[in-house]
């Protein structure tokens, strides 16, 4: 591919990864993909950015964003067809991404964690649904999203964790939660980002 379009190294499971994806697809960015996998990442990628988590975009000019909602914001800054980037809740990603997150983590990967056995964790990825389906619904009955890129910013966390013990999160009473997400799992742009790629190997 052309050394001018923008590089991105992105594992195509990671909820960071996907939510560059989808604002990068959004904004209409060209770019080189490369997968990889996290237990054998690629040399260049950490001569770009030694703290070694994806996504990684390295831009035509050697700049490097490693951040994934700073991918965003740049995508937006780059083409916001939209108008999204103005809309967008930050206090509630952040919310997401400070206080959901670890909680995910801790119930979806216990034996990361001493003693922990994934009832607590789970409790408080429920009271996080909880708030998050009455936002939801609150914003339906205005026929609106969350706001701007805030779905794209979160919704990857909440398919981990529905995915984690489906049965239970089937059980769960958030009807506009389920419908939001489902939406967001049966869209085109999220087909798109999924597609498969092979693991990017250096010529």
């Amino acid at each position: 591919m052309s050394e001018t379009l923008p590089i991105l190294y992105s594992f195509r499971r990671c909820p960071y990864a996907m939510r560059a994806r989808l604002s990068l697809h959004y904004a209409g960015v060209k770019l080189e993909h490369r997968e990889i996998i996290l237990r054998d990442k690629p040399q260049a990628m950490l001569e770009a950015s030694p703290k070694g988590t994806i996504p990684v975009l390295i831009l035509p000019d050697g700049s490097v964003i490693d951040e994934s909602l700073d991918i965003m914001k740049w995508a937006a800054q780059e083409n916001d067809p939209k108008g999204w980037l103005a809309q967008t809740d930050f206090t509630l990603i952040a919310h997401n991404d400070t206080a959901f997150k670890p909680q995910l983590d801790r119930y979806k990967y216990p034996t990361r964690y001493d003693g922990e056995d994934r009832s607590g964790a789970q409790e408080n990825c429920r009271v996080y649904f909880e708030m998050l389906n009455t936002k939801i619904a609150e914003c339906a009955q205005r026929d609106k999203q969350l706001g701007g890129l805030t779905d794209y910013a979160i919704f990857p966390f909440i398919r981990q964790c529905a995915n984690v013990d489906k049965d239970w999160f089937a059980a769960l009473p958030y009807v506009a939660l389920k419908n939001w997400l489902s939406a967001h799992l049966d869209s085109a742009i999220f087909k798109d980002i999924m597609q498969k790629h092979d693991l990017w190997q250096v010529s």
